[in-house]
């Protein structure tokens, strides 16, 4: 799943008539290149959420078939934040692990690891989570990484900033109703607290495409190379 109902605020005038995955670097939208990083590794069923303009999107991508995927959407009329847009999807996303991907995130996290971590998933595991270095924006991470387990950081633990992409299990998500609106962190965290969230750190390029000043900078380093996928 593709997550793509932010309203962009930050991101703004270019998002007011533009939906912020559709924004362009490198020649291709934002969306694209995740697309296109999927189903290299063989990840063709990939269900993209929307709100702000989503009709946009839909009409861009279609069903997929241009670009050797099968695509659904998952409408919102008004955004569910992370864990209720995938709450509302779940009936197309299968009863197994599934990989999230925020859709204003560049990396190059490759995502063939997300079939292994799959492949290995534990009983009662509810989350994997990718952490990357912290950014300047986020200095002080959000949560540590001790071995393969996520957890909450003690006061003078150091933390990681976590990337936007995740494989999660449905289970996590099964206190929530459709259509409620509901936050990522608050499930991550009580399930942290039960020690069921493992994680990575993945320590090459990342970015969280939050302003147009970063939309500048991704599109200025995929033009020159610098930068393996988005």
């Amino acid at each position: 799943m593709i997550l793509a109902a932010g309203r962009g605020e930050r991101m703004r005038p270019l998002t007011d008539r533009c939906p912020k995955p559709l924004l362009q670097a490198g020649g291709k939208p934002l969306l694209q290149w995740h697309i296109e990083a999927l189903a290299a590794v063989g990840i063709r069923q990939i269900v993209i959420n929307h709100a702000h303009l989503g009709h946009q999107i839909e009409n861009h991508f279609g069903d997929g078939a241009a670009l050797g995927v099968q695509l659904s959407y998952s409408p919102e009329a008004t955004a569910l934040e992370t864990a209720g847009g995938i709450r509302q999807a779940l009936h197309l996303l299968g009863g197994g692990p599934l990989l999230v991907v925020n859709g204003d995130v560049a990396c190059g996290w490759p995502m063939r690891r997300a079939l292994e971590i799959a492949e290995n998933w534990k009983s009662g595991q509810l989350a994997h989570l990718v952490m990357v270095p912290n950014p300047t924006h986020n200095p002080k991470g959000d949560f540590a990484l001790q071995g393969n387990t996520i957890q909450l950081p003690a006061p003078d633990e150091a933390a990681w900033t976590f990337s936007g992409i995740g494989v999660y299990h449905p289970d996590l998500f099964k206190g929530l109703q459709a259509g409620q609106v509901a936050k990522l962190a608050p499930l991550l965290r009580e399930a942290m607290a039960a020690g069921k969230v493992q994680g990575e750190l993945f320590d090459g390029f990342w970015m969280d495409i939050g302003t147009p000043e970063r939309l500048e900078e991704l599109n200025q380093r995929l033009h020159s190379g610098r930068t393996h996928s988005a």
